[in-house]
């Protein structure tokens, strides 16, 4: 009989879903209600940029409150930060305020980002791990396909209801989280009280954190940032067609993606992390490397379609790799914020080389230089041990039992301290 995942991983699931929603709602609003303020393109983008950008700066910060005072209080601040950012939002009254309110969500958003992972880690059994990921990418993707659909309307109703809405079900996910999830971090038991925190320095000595950095980095900067910021200019550009297709293009790259997310944490706990990251990572490569040299829209459509299910091998299993190097009695609140970051900072990176590319060489250089990040990132996961836990013993509170050998393979010595 086939195990259950655990109610609190369920939990974890539903309301990243509800807050993947809720941003979704806010989003195509937001830089129309920038404008409103009568402000340039650039200060407009300025807003977008400033989420992202405290995120980055703030998560090391977000790892130690997680290490302080759980996994679940640091999710229900974040959320609650967040919520009370949002809908202040829709009462600025000029652009200065909209910038530093949506400056105090980028922390909100990694402060339960962190921890949720956090508490994802240390809920799910270690050979459910892969699965455990899989299901809460695809409720982030789910909600990030429906979010945009209600926020367009909301949107023409009044640009700042959005984020009345969006505060709304920030306050009702929080609502669950203290009724179903409290006291579900472990906050008080003896086995976690004797268990350091992990640290960010000893996992960089492990060869597959190190590995998981690089292709968290590389999904940051091809999926998050060259995805959002040159596939629809390249259609409208290059391809000569209306700008709907844009939108096509992204829906059919997320549905790939949440084609393989479920399918790739199952083959993780099964066949170990490497082999669904590094098919992932080489389609990933391929399908982008191309994709500034395609005239057919068909033919962009596909190769969209590849990329995305690409992205959606990796996903599950580096989060599964990065748990297998923390272990589940150890807290990883700086490993998680330092694996965040990488992501972060290819989604700040990567638009802006990939832009400057397409504008002064054409849109094939920033596509092939985009697919070589990806690239690169294979080469560290070629080198990466495995470390999913022995299959004689898949079921143990055996936290790594990585298929290597030599001083350079952490787990064989457990958890890092």
């Amino acid at each position: 009989m086939q195990e259950r995942m655990p109610r609190e991983i369920w939990v974890l699931v539903g309301t990243s879903f509800l807050i993947a929603i809720g941003y979704g709602i806010v989003a195509p609003t937001l830089p129309v209600f920038v404008r409103s303020f009568d402000v340039g393109i650039t200060a407009a983008s300025l807003v977008i940029s400033v989420f992202a950008l405290v995120r980055l700066l703030f998560a090391p910060l977000s790892g130690r409150i997680v290490g302080r005072v759980g996994e679940v209080a640091t999710f229900m601040i974040g959320l609650s930060v967040v919520a009370l950012s949002t809908g202040a939002c829709a009462f600025a009254a000029s652009y200065w305020q909209l910038l530093v309110l949506r400056g105090l969500g980028g922390i909100g958003s990694t402060m339960f980002t962190v921890s949720a992972l956090s508490l994802l880690i240390r809920l799910a059994p270690v050979h459910m791990r892969g699965r455990a990921s899989g299901m809460w990418a695809t409720g982030f993707l789910l909600g990030n396909v429906i979010g945009p659909l209600v926020g367009g309307g909301l949107g023409a109703v009044s640009l700042r209801a959005p984020f009345l809405v969006y505060a709304a079900v920030l306050v009702v996910v929080v609502g669950i989280a203290v009724a179903l999830l409290r006291g579900r971090d472990g906050n008080g038991s003896a086995q976690v009280a004797a268990e350091p925190p992990a640290r960010f320095r000893t996992a960089l000595s492990h060869p597959a954190y190190r590995a998981a950095l690089a292709a968290s980095f590389a999904n940051g900067w091809v999926v998050f940032g060259v995805r959002v910021a040159l596939v629809p200019l390249f259609v409208v550009e290059a391809l000569g067609q209306p700008e709907a297709w844009g939108g096509i293009a992204l829906a059919v790259f997320a549905v790939g993606n949440a084609a393989t997310l479920v399918v790739a944490g199952r083959l993780a706990d099964r066949r170990g992390r490497r082999p669904p990251v590094l098919g992932g990572l080489a389609v990933t490569a391929a399908a982008t490397a191309v994709l500034g040299f395609l005239t057919d829209p068909v033919l962009f459509l596909a190769a969209s379609l590849l990329a995305g299910m690409g992205s959606g091998l990796v996903n599950p299993p580096i989060n599964a790799a990065v748990a297998d190097v923390i272990g589940s009695r150890a807290r990883g609140g700086t490993v998680l914020a330092g694996f965040q970051m990488a992501a972060d900072l290819g989604a700040i990176v990567g638009p802006v080389v990939a832009g400057a590319l397409a504008e002064v060489t054409g849109f094939g250089a920033a596509f092939v230089v985009s697919g070589a990040v990806a690239f690169l990132a294979l080469g560290f996961w070629l080198r990466a041990p495995e470390t999913l836990p022995a299959a004689s013993a898949p079921r143990a509170a055996v936290e790594s039992g990585a298929e290597c050998s030599g001083a350079e393979c952490p787990s064989r010595r457990g958890p890092i301290p």
